[in-house]
């Protein structure tokens, strides 16, 4: 028909690049890399050979032939996007192209944005642990090694960290001739868990990523290398919403805790009072506390 692939996100209300994707699936003749014809029951070659051809539709699907014989015919109804420049790559090309522009959050230049923007913070990650004098390898450091499913960050030694208990208590509301009893959560005093690994988040971490995606790789990270954390660079839902991993995945938000437990029981503290926000240590001991305070 004539209704463009943007046409079709717009009226579904989903991703133009996700919906250009789906149509190139099922209507284009993909190749695997080495000339040879990819089926669609081939799910991991074809998701392949899909990936390539979104990333370069003027030369995967520039040539009309690229459609399969059922759909050469929707050549015959092309849509006019306003961009001649594009011409006279085939209709799938151009309206590819048009739905890809139109998205501001998926597809290939998001997906490098993204990219960017995770690399900066697992720098400023690293930079955080220098300044606090905590010895680690980063994620290059162990693939050098050979090591798979890495953290971005394994610390050389374990680590304390500092986190609220909660104890649930009950207390009476009175409205009026009426009271009833309310369960409510006081964070009363703090205790020390083990940290072993970073992992760096850029992005909120919401019930469903956490829970699904985030959650299930820090559990494989639990079984090679203990306990860890999660710092999710953009805030999180609700702690009590996120899964723990039976209490071995800690989760934080927006950055590095102030300060950790050193095996030797030091406290490596860092500040960050000073106007250009560089990070300032202080590696302190009850004692040393006390001599200070006499």
């Amino acid at each position: 028909g004539n209704m463009s692939i943007l046409d079709m996100a717009r009226a579904m209300n989903y991703p133009p690049y996700h919906v250009a994707r789906t149509i190139v699936e099922h209507v284009a003749n993909l190749t695997d890399g080495t000339g040879g014809a990819v089926s669609s029951s081939r799910n991991s070659g074809n998701k392949k050979a899909v990936t390539e051809a979104m990333r370069e539709p003027w030369r995967k699907l520039g040539d009309p032939s690229v459609l399969k014989p059922e759909y050469q015919s929707s050549e015959n109804h092309r849509s006019n996007t306003g961009d001649e420049s594009l011409s006279p790559i085939s209709r799938l090309a151009t309206e590819v192209i048009e739905a890809m522009k139109s998205d501001p959050l998926y597809g290939p230049k998001q997906d490098r944005e993204r990219h960017s923007v995770g690399l900066e913070h697992e720098e400023m990650l690293e930079k955080a642990l220098e300044a606090m004098k905590i010895p680690f390898e980063t994620e290059n450091d162990l693939r050098i090694k050979g090591t798979s499913r890495t953290p971005d960050v394994l610390l050389s030694c374990p680590v304390g960290m500092k986190v609220p208990k909660r104890s649930s208590t009950r207390r009476k509301l009175s409205l009026g001739n009426n009271s009833c009893d309310i369960e409510e959560d006081i964070e009363e005093e703090y205790e020390w868990k083990v940290v072993c690994w970073i992992d760096s988040k850029a992005l909120f971490g919401d019930v469903q990523t956490h829970n699904n995606s985030v959650l299930p790789q820090a559990e494989s990270f639990v079984h090679r290398f203990g306990p860890g954390l999660i710092l999710y660079w953009f805030g999180h839902a609700p702690i009590e919403r996120l899964g723990d991993g039976h209490g071995d995945v800690l989760v934080t938000g927006w950055k590095l805790p102030n300060e950790f437990m050193l095996p030797t029981g030091k406290i490596a503290r860092a500040a960050s009072s000073s106007p250009d926000n560089n990070l300032q240590v202080q590696i302190n001991t009850e004692q040393d506390e006390t001599i200070a305070k006499n």
